[in-house]
């Protein structure tokens, strides 16, 4: 083993028995594990956080059959490195290919690697931080079991950090270091389950910390929180976490918690993403206050605006004072969701005739064509509505809006849609 290789890479493991966490993928009767324990692979894509093992986990699963494996990545290889690695899997009659990063591979990759999956000549087990559904092409999605890596909790970092201080071959070993409860669990913690960063951390305190008169190193939480000096703020704009974010920004405001949307503001705005920002407060401000509190709409978008034109830091003061507005709304979806259902009605039953009463009068001989000769102006009418029929005649008894009386106006508008009911269906 080179010790001149980091840490992280020193300690991935060789086996499935030397993975930590991971339990719902290779605990016994799972489907990765039986596929491993019946030597009996398919291609498949490993997906999760950075830090999670999924390189690890790929090259243990290749080393646990007998076929011949080697490790690519999708974007420093071309083509012409997997025609190679074709020919070789023909000498061996199978390859395990795993591939890094398998979200980047072009059309021209993909196109190439495709026949040869699909004969069962190479065995991919593909490596991505990126979602499969989102960043994967379905072809090669298709014929890949997917399996999702979770982030490791801070036990299960924990348990990895002791774990390389007592390896001697691998880890950390030889240096008799003595790793103290409360900085191995900053470690765990503020690496924010990448046990890459904290297996980092650990070994530049291991490193720099002097031993003591019995040639022993301790490192104390001081010296761990010098090590690794900042919480990892994980946050790929272009990765499935980024989405998965912005779904729990506008359910917690959806959900009237503002301390739960103001977190994920801020991990927004730790990412500078702004412009999702502003995206995702409009369309909640309609979709979810919407008639319960009309003004709630322009608001936002007023604060998107300023947060804009202000640019961070400042902008986080608009856009905090729209959160806590929005979470703290009325809350109403009766426009939209009647919209739906209308479009709904549409679709099932197309273009049905529109009343003669309501059709264009505005030319010679519409008169004589029955155009609009029965239309009853409202104006004209002391209550501003008259008793006629507006949907056309199949779908005269649909009801699509159904008022919530969850706000002031609302609910005054709910008190006029049930007057005029009776006689907008006569």
């Amino acid at each position: 083993m080179n010790k001149q290789q980091p840490l992280p890479y020193r300690m991935r493991p060789r086996t499935i028995d030397e993975v930590i966490g991971q339990d719902h993928l290779l605990s016994e009767g799972r489907l990765l594990q039986r596929m491993i324990q019946t030597r009996k692979l398919s291609s498949m894509i490993l997906y999760g956080p950075p830090g999670t093992g999924k390189t690890s986990i790929a090259s243990a699963v290749a080393g646990s059959t007998d076929i011949p494996f080697k490790m690519m990545n999708a974007v420093e290889h071309n083509k012409k490195d997997m025609e190679i690695a074709v020919e070789e899997a023909k000498i061996s009659n199978q390859l395990i290919l795993i591939m890094d990063e398998v979200h980047r591979l072009d059309k021209t990759k993909q196109d190439f690697l495709l026949p040869h999956l699909e004969k069962g000549l190479i065995i991919m087990i593909g490596a991505t931080t990126a979602n499969p559904y989102h960043a994967i092409n379905p072809a090669i999605r298709s014929r890949c079991q997917i399996f999702e890596l979770q982030r490791l909790s801070i036990d299960d970092v924990i348990e990895a950090l002791h774990y390389a201080l007592q390896d001697k071959e691998r880890g950390l070993g030889n240096y008799e270091a003595v790793l103290n409860e409360d900085a191995a669990r900053h470690l765990a913690e503020a690496g924010g389950g990448d046990l890459r960063t904290a297996l980092g951390s650990l070994e530049l305190a291991v490193l720099s910390t002097p031993s003591d008169e019995d040639g022993a190193v301790t490192i104390d939480l001081t010296t761990a929180e010098e090590c690794i000096q900042k919480k990892s703020f994980q946050h790929d704009k272009d990765g499935d976490a980024h989405y998965d974010v912005l779904s729990a920004f506008q359910k917690s405001i959806r959900g009237s918690d503002p301390d739960a949307a103001l977190h994920y503001l801020a991990r927004l705005v730790e990412a500078g993403d702004l412009l999702s920002i502003g995206r995702r407060l409009v369309v909640t401000a309609y979709e979810d206050i919407g008639l319960a509190s009309p003004q709630a709409g322009p608001r936002a978008l007023a604060a998107v605006e300023a947060a804009e034109r202000l640019g961070f830091p400042e902008a986080r003061i608009p856009l905090a004072d729209a959160v806590v507005e929005l979470c703290l709304s009325p809350k109403s979806n009766s426009a939209y969701k009647a919209f739906d259902q209308a479009r709904e009605s549409l679709l099932r039953h197309g273009t049905p005739d529109i009343p003669l009463h309501l059709k264009d009068a505005h030319y010679k001989g519409a008169e004589k064509l029955g155009r609009g000769n029965t239309y009853q102006y409202p104006h004209d009418d002391t209550r501003g509505w008259v008793p006629q029929q507006y949907l056309p005649d199949v779908l005269r008894h649909d009801q699509y809006y159904v008022p919530k009386t969850t706000g002031k106006f609302e609910r005054a508008l709910a008190e006029v849609y049930y007057n005029t009911e009776k006689d907008r269906r006569t």
